[in-house]
């Protein structure tokens, strides 16, 4: 069997796949349509409609196979918020019951071992901040495990269920909490933060007592298969910068001493013990030599430390990754451009399977206990539904039919991939939006929304949010195209490392090619052209309005536009860093880079007005970016 590659992919991304053994066998297909045609519904959406739709999320398996739990959520428009609570449905999705109805909502569901408790976060009773509760599968009162001082965040149970670990920042100090009295509000710049440890709460009467101490910060903490280690990402501190710098170390579950696993300048993710203890399995956005940035990948390193192996050499972007019941095997999603699937790799041989197939967005929970998954898929008319799959592979099976009727109450927009070519040669790809009742030779405004990251990618998923609200435009008479411009994940590492040495390069380019390849099919109405974006996708519209005038209407959201005051003004800076080939603060800086691919260089060309949308306090991209454009 052929992985589902773009025919026109690059030279490149079939050398690295040719390093790949895939296994021929059937696979499942979810969603069998390569393109979705416009519904018949009469109801057009509205951004209210889009906002009340209920969402679902979080769906988690029961140990014993017997239920779901799952987060729904609903708009509260009196708070502006969505409440999300948690409910619980049997496992062939009959009988839903709402189990918690908390006014601050609540998240996070854990099942325990045995199946007859989970564990939530949630705030209660005017608290300041979270805690987490429990609660008996059959019903009844929430009760509150923790009173811990300061937020708890990631938690699992232990393997007997008689405790439950936690992630948590350090509490004030006398000193602290002395000063904050005297209303002494003097803040020390980026030493302002806690560092979260790891604490352990029996249960069920909650004592709790901490497992790690010392100048470090715990970034993520995981328990073995077996409960006898936790495998930890150390960091010094919590800041987004130092990510790089943190280091895996494994633990007895009992506490005590760490051994250190890794030593590089890589972030480990997912990080998770094989069921014998013996590797660690992590994603890292690097490649064999641990060199920083590619495509996302998997990587496998021995306790006893070592260099890691890369295991997948692939065009594709590795998502979350987990191990077989046996440890022979790793589960992992791979983002493949517009879908994402799920995948099997043999650990000694390399080989890699494919379990699922279709032009959708998916993630899987799996379950050790019953080896078998628990499939989220959402498709361009479906917000999404579950499906539950055996892990060595078959038909999924239904579960929801949450959303089933979507596509009946609302008229949505015929959606399919589409190609061009890059000012290159290059091939390009994205997400084609119709507009409604669209009519072949007739020419309609175009909207661009250009995707965040920018190493990501736009998906064959329902294209709700705030920052897409796809349905609504499509419904006010446009045309929306997502374009995957260089720099997108999922078309090897060529396609993505693009930025590497200069950001605007392609990508720009890109973009615009998608709007003449519009243009050229009849579709768009080259005197109507718009686009949008946030972080990335601002950055993006904010080159775009200096390149060229061919737009009349722009919306950039927490967009860059000085990369030399950005590098010091954001709070994260190691991204950036190769991007322009250094720091501008280095002896004999590369600064011509930095203003080059800045978007304030070409303010001056810039005839399209232009909408500037910033968090107040958004660290990552700071508002100070859109007054320099706007000035």
């Amino acid at each position: 069997m052929k992985l589902p590659f773009r025919a026109g992919i690059a030279a490149a991304t079939l050398t690295a796949l040719a390093t790949v053994a895939v296994v021929a066998q059937p696979v499942p297909d979810i969603s069998q349509a390569r393109s979705y045609p416009q519904t018949s519904a009469e109801k057009t959406m509205t951004i209210v409609d889009l906002i009340s739709m209920p969402s679902k999320s979080g769906a988690t398996l029961s140990p014993d196979g017997r239920y779901i739990l799952y987060t729904a959520g609903t708009p509260d428009w009196e708070r502006n918020r969505i409440i999300n609570n948690i409910w619980r449905m049997n496992a062939d999705g009959t009988n839903p019951v709402q189990m918690t109805h908390g006014p601050e909502g609540e998240g996070g569901a854990r099942w325990s071992p045995d199946g007859k408790w989970f564990a939530f976060l949630a705030q209660r009773a005017n608290a300041e901040g979270s805690q987490i509760y429990i609660m008996p599968i059959d019903g009844g009162e929430a009760r509150a495990l923790t009173r811990h001082e300061t937020s708890p965040r990631q938690f699992f149970w232990s393997q007997d269920g008689g405790s439950i670990d936690f992630t948590a920042p350090e509490p004030k100090t006398a000193e602290e909490k002395a000063r904050e009295k005297a209303q002494d509000d003097v803040i020390d710049f980026e030493n302002d933060w806690k560092a979260s440890h790891l604490w352990r709460a029996s249960v069920p009467d909650g004592f709790t007592q901490q497992l790690t101490q010392g100048d470090f910060h715990v970034g993520g903490a995981r328990l073995s298969r077996d409960g006898t280690r936790i495998v930890l990402n150390r960091v010094a501190d919590p800041l987004l910068d130092s990510t790089p710098a943190g280091e895996l170390y494994v633990m007895s579950s009992a506490g005590g001493e760490m051994t250190r696993v890794t030593r590089n300048n890589i972030g480990e993710g997912g990080a998770e013990l094989s069921p014998d203890n013996s590797q660690i399995l992590f994603t890292a956005q690097a490649d064999a030599e641990l060199e920083y940035p590619y495509n996302s990948k998997l990587f496998v390193v021995p306790v006893s430390g070592g260099t890691p192996r890369l295991l997948t050499n692939v065009p594709y972007s590795v998502g979350s990754a987990t191990w077989s019941k046996d440890g022979q095997a790793i589960y992992f999603s791979a983002g493949m451009g517009v879908h994402t699937q799920l995948m099997r790799i043999d650990v000694a041989t390399g080989e890699i399977t494919q379990l699922t197939s279709g032009l959708h967005g998916a993630s899987a929970e799996y379950v050790p206990e019953r080896d078998e998954f628990l499939l989220s898929i959402s498709t361009p008319h479906n917000p999404g539904e579950l499906y539950r799959m055996p892990a060595a592979g078959g038909q999924p099976q239904r579960v929801t039919r949450w959303h089933e009727a979507f596509a009946d109450e609302f008229k949505l927009p015929r959606t399919e991939p589409t190609t061009w070519k890059g000012e290159d040669g290059v091939e390009i790809e994205g997400i084609l939006y119709y507009p409604l009742d669209y009519r072949p030779g007739e020419r309609y405004p175009l909207v661009i929304q250009t995707h965040g990251g920018p190493h990501a990618a736009d998906q064959m998923r329902f294209p709700g949010g705030i920052y897409a609200y796809v349905p609504v435009l499509t419904a006010m008479g446009y045309a929306v195209l997502q374009p995957n411009y260089r720099g997108s994940t999922g078309y090897g590492d060529d396609f993505m490392r693009d930025m590497v040495g200069g950001y605007f390069r392609n990508a720009h380019k890109d973009v615009l090619a998608g709007a003449d390849h519009l243009v050229a099919l009849g579709l768009a109405d080259p005197d109507r052209l718009a686009t949008m974006g946030w972080s990335a996708g601002g950055h993006m519209t904010n080159m775009l309005i200096g390149y060229t005038d061919r737009f009349k209407a722009a919306s950039s959201g927490a967009g860059a536009s000085n990369w030399i005051s950005m590098y010091a003004q954001s709070d994260v800076r190691t991204y950036r860093t190769p991007w322009f080939g250094g720091t501008p603060w280095e002896k004999n800086p590369p600064i011509d880079v930095y203003w080059d691919h800045s978007p304030l260089k070409y303010v001056s060309n810039v005839t399209t007005p232009t909408l500037f949308l910033f968090g107040e306090n958004d660290v990552r991209v700071p508002p100070q970016q859109g007054i320099e454009i706007f000035r």
